[in-house]
């Protein structure tokens, strides 16, 4: 009783605000994200991919705290920075395979691999089947892997503003490879190259004229093109593929100059692991190559400045959907629209209108 009647009255309340910040579930999360805990890094995704009012302030602070924690890390250490890769391509190109095979094959070299995949959502009922970690089995059960199955939510190339900010979390989690797989090919995958340092895309050494079946845009953007599957009886038709390819990347404006980085056509086969060491030494190549010319640096700082302004696109129209006076109207305009009362450009310019107002 003697020595409590001792401790002064400030004291106690900084005691209070010490116990209250680090039961503070921003604090906490942080605190296990820092230490690798992939609990706590897969409740904080969870986190920042909820569209509550009171839930988006709490990822704000928790990304706040991430990026810190990243800052801190970098200026503490000499460790190279992490190596984000985004993986695209046709269904049945085999990705899932590759991305188990490859991170395993990565996690025995001694990284630390996280990898994000995106799943197609249906359109009718917002539902996904979230499958991709089923295909993984091996690679979810190494402790130096974290697999996160994500829901497209409808959004082109299946990649959203959550996955970005997903990333994040994973580096401040200490992961330092961050494997992007997105939904398909199609010129929306524009949105993976804004998040990924690499861009590589996977094509199976199927029949028919393959250069058909696969965006323009999306083969200028591959830094790596790798054809899948060559093995077995698959080999013939996969070197087919792979000479094609390297004919094709001779008429297709790249996004880097030659004398930078000549994208390459390389088989592999995640079944026998042939031409894996060969690919990984490819990225390495172009990983090492950007940071020595500034590229690495300069893209990540462009990226931030397109996902600010897609942050910006993503709450203006939250806020006008959610605007009263729009709500008011939007039913009515909507109606005199679908009638043909009054065209669709009169229609949006009215509730724009209206919404500025405000």
């Amino acid at each position: 009783m003697v020595a409590n009647a001792c401790i002064s009255p400030k004291y106690k309340r900084q005691v209070a605000s010490q116990q209250q910040s680090s039961n503070h579930p921003v604090n906490r999360l942080i605190q296990g994200i820092g230490n690798g805990k992939r609990a706590s890094l897969a409740e904080g995704i969870t986190l920042v991919e909820s569209k509550h009012p009171k839930k988006k302030e709490l990822a704000r602070q928790l990304l706040n705290a991430a990026l810190s924690l990243l800052k801190d890390n970098e200026n503490s250490s000499n460790r190279s920075p992490t190596f984000r890769i985004g993986l695209s391509g046709p269904p049945g190109a085999g990705k899932s395979y590759f991305i188990e095979k490859f991170g395993k094959h990565l996690t025995a070299n001694g990284h630390r691999v996280a990898v994000l995949a995106v799943d197609p959502s249906s359109n009718f009922t917002g539902g996904s089947l979230l499958g991709d970690k089923t295909r993984m089995t091996d690679l979810s059960r190494d402790p130096n892997a974290y697999i996160r199955p994500s829901p497209s939510s409808g959004n082109l190339g299946g990649v959203t503003r959550t996955t970005n900010e997903a990333i994040v979390l994973c580096e401040a989690a200490n992961y330092d490879i961050i494997l992007v797989e997105t939904v398909g090919v199609g010129q929306s995958e524009y949105a993976v190259a804004d998040m990924v340092d690499m861009f590589v895309l996977l094509i199976p050494p199927a029949g028919g004229d393959e250069l058909q079946g696969i965006k323009r845009g999306i083969v200028e953007m591959a830094d790596l093109t790798l054809v899948t599957k060559a093995d077995g009886d698959l080999m013939p038709a996969a070197r087919r593929i792979q000479m094609e390819y390297t004919s094709a990347m001779k008429f297709v404006r790249r996004r880097l100059p030659l004398d930078i980085w000549l994208p390459s056509v390389f088989r592999i086969s995640s079944l026998t692991g042939y031409g894996m060491d060969r690919a990984w030494g490819k990225m390495q190549q172009f990983h090492k190559r950007m940071i020595e010319i500034g590229e690495f640096t300069k893209k990540r700082r462009e990226q931030r400045k397109v996902w600010m302004w897609n942050h910006i696109q993503d709450q203006v129209l939250d806020r006008f959907r959610t605007h009263p006076d729009i709500s008011r109207q939007l039913l009515s305009i909507e109606k005199r629209v679908q009638e043909g009362e009054i065209t669709p450009g009169w229609g949006a310019e009215y509730l724009i209108e209206l919404f500025a107002k405000r």
